[in-house]
C-alpha cells in the first residue's frame, strides 16, 4: 500500500522547522507509544542530528506497559532518552514537565557559566500528525494553549508558548515524509488515525488489522465481540463481527464499512485493552 500525503502546508513547516533550529536549545519529540518506530520521521534525525533530543511516547495509557518499557530501554541503548506520557494524565504530565524543565535547567546553568548571561531556554516540540503534541504542549503549559483535535493536521502554524521566565516551547505543524512507501509503516499510520481516513480504504485497514490481531492479540478481540473463528481470513472475521454485532445492512448483508469503523476506532479509544503493535528491534 502506497500512501501519498503530503499536503502544501508540510512542506512549508518543514522549511520553517529547519529554519528556526538556530533558535532551539532542546528537540522534544512526541511518538505514538503503539508505534514507537512507525510514528517517527525520518527526516528528523538528519534535521536535528545537532540537538539535544528527548523522546516522549506519548498515548502511553493505550499501550502494553511492558513494551514500553522494553522501548525505554531500547531508545536508552541507542543513546535516546525516552520518556512514556499520557498527556491527558495530570500526573504523568506532571513527570514530563519536570524532566523538561530539568533539562533546561541545565542548559541553563551551563551558559550562564559560560557566557556569564541568563538566557531563556528555548524547546521545539515535533512530532508526525495526530500524535498528540498540542495536547502535550496544554499540559506542561497548564492550560488550552495549542489547538488540539482527534485527527491529523489541526496544528498549521508556529505557536511559541512560555512555560516560565526561563523556557518557552515552540509547537509545530505534525510533519510526515512525501512518501509511505513501506506497507507495514502505512499501515500502522492508518491504524493509530496519523493518517486522514479520507484517504483511505477503511475497509481494507480493518481487514489488515484483523489479519494481525487474530495472531497478536485475539483474546482482546474475542473480549470485545465474543467468538470468532481466527482461522478465517480477516475480511471474514470483519463479516463474523458484523454479523453479531447487527451491523447490517438491507437483507442481512454484513455491513463491513461500519464494522470496520468500529474496529478501528475501538482499537484507537482503547477498548480493546492495551495494545502495542510494535517491539524493539532485537539487538
Amino acid at each position: 500500500m502506497n500512501v501519498n500525503w503530503y499536503p502544501g502546508h508540510m512542506a512549508k513547516a518543514k522549511r520553517l522547522i529547519s529554519e528556526d533550529l538556530r533558535l532551539i536549545d532542546i528537540v522534544l519529540e512526541i511518538r505514538d507509544a503503539r508505534i514507537p518506530i512507525s510514528s517517527a520521521n525520518p527526516d528528523f534525525d538528519d534535521i536535528f542530528a545537532s540537538k539535544a533530543r528527548i523522546v516522549f511516547l506519548n498515548k502511553s495509557d493505550l499501550a502494553n506497559p511492558s513494551h514500553t518499557e522494553d522501548w525505554i530501554n531500547w531508545f536508552s541503548r541507542e543513546g535516546i532518552k525516552a520518556i512514556p506520557v499520557n498527556s491527558l494524565d495530570p500526573k504523568a504530565i506532571g513527570r514530563a514537565r519536570k524532566i523538561i524543565i530539568n533539562t533546561a535547567e541545565t542548559f541553563h546553568k551551563r551558559i550562564l557559566e559560560k557566557r556569564g548571561m541568563r538566557k531563556t531556554i528555548r524547546g521545539m516540540v515535533v512530532g508526525i500528525p495526530n500524535v498528540g503534541k498540542s495536547a502535550f504542549i496544554n499540559g506542561i503549559a497548564g492550560g488550552k494553549k495549542a489547538k488540539t483535535g482527534n485527527k491529523p493536521g489541526v496544528t498549521r502554524a508556529k505557536q511559541w508558548i512560555r512555560i516560565n521566565p526561563y523556557l518557552e516551547l515552540l509547537d509545530t505543524p505534525g510533519l510526515l515524509w512525501p512518501r509511505l512507501d513501506q506497507k507495514v509503516t502505512a499501515l500502522n499510520l492508518a491504524y493509530t488515525r496519523t493518517i486522514k481516513e479520507e484517504i483511505l480504504d477503511i475497509e481494507e485497514i480493518a481487514y489488515n488489522f484483523l489479519e494481525i490481531a487474530k495472531v497478536r492479540f485475539p483474546n482482546e478481540l474475542v473480549s470485545r465481540y465474543g467468538d470468532l473463528d481466527m482461522a478465517l481470513k480477516g475480511h471474514e472475521i470483519l463479516e463474523e463481527i458484523c454479523i453479531g454485532k447487527a451491523w447490517v445492512q438491507a437483507g442481512g448483508i454484513a455491513d463491513h464499512s461500519r464494522g470496520a469503523s468500529h474496529v478501528l476506532d475501538d482499537f484507537q479509544q482503547g477498548r480493546l485493552g492495551r495494545i502495542t503493535l510494535e517491539v524493539p528491534p532485537k539487538i
